[in-house]
């Protein structure tokens, strides 16, 4: 089987010949470009996809939003001072500022300033996703699904649920909490107003050509806990999961942290499978222990190999013994798709990516 079949035969119930191998290697390659050792159009092109070919990795993941998002008529200010990126934007309700700071060794970014740092900036910040459009942009997705043929499957994004949006890109956790305390009213209404803008554009994504469709929530157990998920996360994600299988496609959501807690709960969602499930000892459950925590649901789980186990940090030999535990466990039962967790990182090693081929070959067949 190819790649793509084994991944679609599993995620439609069947049993493929063997586990699928999937990674997410866009972190990695947008390291690689940052040091010209690929073209800066690399990610785009049609030889991203025979990178994945020659590491004999599925490719899935790409990071990509099939909506514009079109910004009410407002003063919005941009500009960079050294590694620090800034934006305001001044509403009626009150000016939101932001401040990102690139981080050159990690080839990454990171908040040192909040869009969201009080209760203070509720009416604003909920006055602008109210008045927030989006169009529609497939370009992408159409042009993937040429280049993908049999080497992968095209996946996009939803945006994320409310409270994720402003845990994980647009306050941080401990404002989220301080802004609940100090008031409710404002905080669940910012909520309303973000999850009446989020679903017009997720009715876009659903829409777009993408097969399958993620709501890139970078859900971790020990900062998002069972009663904020059940208060504030699950309608979401039974809504959207029900709408994309109404739509003929599956869906998955990204939970790329501590699985305990969430792991059972996120499995009565009605997401066809949970993404880049990241093991003990790098996370804090067993792989053994995947399969008793989903009980009854028929959840596919999507990960099992660390990225800091692609890196020289982790000698050769514990790769392979880390590796060939995980297979013991996914070669059992068509319920599991090896996976990168959640990502290869910048100094991820070229023969560790070959390596996972080599072990499937031998361990991979059920």
């Amino acid at each position: 089987m190819t790649p793509r079949q084994r991944a679609l035969t599993l995620l439609r119930g069947g049993r493929p010949d063997a586990v699928p191998w999937f990674g997410d290697l866009d972190y990695w390659a947008t390291a690689l470009i940052g040091r010209g050792l690929k073209p800066p159009d690399f990610k785009t092109s049609a030889a991203y996809i025979d990178w994945h070919r020659d590491l004999r990795v599925g490719f899935y993941l790409q990071g990509y939003f099939p909506f514009r998002t079109v910004f009410p008529d407002i003063r919005i200010r941009e500009w960079k001072e050294g590694p620090d990126r800034f934006r305001t934007l001044e509403t009626p309700r009150g000016t939101l500022r932001e401040r990102w700071r690139w981080l050159a060794d990690s080839f990454t970014e990171a908040p040192v300033e909040h869009l969201v740092k009080s209760a203070a900036d509720l009416p604003a910040y909920a006055w602008l996703h109210r008045n927030l459009r989006y169009e529609p942009d497939y370009a992408f997705a159409e042009a993937r699904l040429k280049q993908v043929g049999e080497d992968g499957v095209v996946l996009a994004y939803l945006p994320k649920s409310p409270l994720m949006q402003m845990v994980a890109l647009d306050a941080g956790i401990e404002a989220v909490v301080t802004a609940l305390l100090d008031d409710e009213s404002a905080f669940v209404d910012a909520l309303d107003a973000v999850g009446e803008s989020h679903a017009k554009a997720a009715a876009l994504a659903v829409a777009s050509p993408a097969e399958i469709l993620m709501i890139p929530e970078n859900l971790s157990s020990e900062v998002v806990g069972v009663n904020y998920y059940e208060r504030y996360m699950r309608g979401y994600h039974e809504r959207w999961t029900a709408r994309i299988a109404a739509a003929g496609k599956f869906s998955c959501v990204h939970l790329d942290g501590t699985l305990k807690g969430l792991l059972g709960r996120i499995a009565t969602a009605g997401f066809t499978f949970i993404e880049a499930m990241t093991p003990a000892p790098a996370g804090d459950l067993a792989i053994e222990d995947w399969a008793a925590c989903l009980g009854d649901s028929s959840t596919v789980m999507w990960g099992g190999l660390p990225g800091i186990y692609f890196t020289a940090q982790i000698p050769d030999d514990a790769f392979d013994r880390h590796v060939r535990r995980v297979l013991d466990v996914m070669r059992k039962e068509p319920r599991y798709v090896l996976g990168v967790a959640d990502q290869v990182p910048p100094d991820g090693l070229e023969s560790r990516v070959r390596r996972v081929a080599e072990f499937l070959d031998e361990y991979g067949y059920f």
